[in-house]
Parts: C-alpha cells; sequence; structure tokens
C-alpha cells in the first residue's frame, strides 16, 4: 500500500505529496501513526502541498508543527496550496 501523502505534525493543515496526485483521487496520508484517506480536489504536484482542512483567508498554514505563511485566498480541503495562495510572513520588514 503506496502512501501518496505525510502530514508531518498533528497540528499541520497541510499534507505533501509523495508523487503527482490526481485531481479526484482519495490520498492515501500518513498523519503520524494513523493513516486516512483525504480526496483531492486539483492536481497536487510531487513535493506540493495541499490542505487537509479548509483554510479562510488569512488563517495560517502550518506545516511540521509551524506557521509558515497565511493563506491570502480561502482554500478548500483537497486544494493545492502554494504561492498562488499562501503568502510568507517571515522576513518581509513590514510585519512588527
Amino acid at each position: 500500500m503506496a502512501i501518496d501523502a505525510i502530514v508531518g505534525h498533528e497540528k499541520d493543515n497541510v499534507a505533501t505529496a509523495l508523487a503527482d496526485i490526481a485531481p479526484g483521487a482519495e490520498a492515501l496520508t500518513r498523519v503520524g501513526q494513523d493513516m486516512r484517506k483525504l480526496a483531492v480536489r486539483e492536481s497536487i504536484p510531487y513535493g506540493h502541498k495541499f490542505a487537509v482542512a479548509p483554510m479562510e483567508k488569512g488563517d495560517y498554514v502550518i506545516k511540521y508543527g509551524e506557521v509558515i505563511g497565511s493563506a491570502t485566498a480561502k482554500i478548500g480541503a483537497g486544494y493545492h496550496v502554494h504561492v498562488h495562495n499562501v503568502e510568507s510572513l517571515r522576513g518581509r520588514g513590514d510585519l512588527k
């Protein structure tokens, strides 16, 4: 049984694809020691992230248990999470 994606930490709201995942697929995803099937709604390239739960604009994107950015738009569960809908919160200089 091949794992399609992994969630690195129990706090994460994204999974990382371990292979290309087609839209409509049920991705077998490891979350700690548990296995879950997550519905993927659009094409997810190898190494890219997809939402495991819905996010609203401004919500933190969490990977490895750490905030890696914030959503710039609403992101539904199973949708691609990447530079088109996430902005970094580090090194910007405009946030205090």
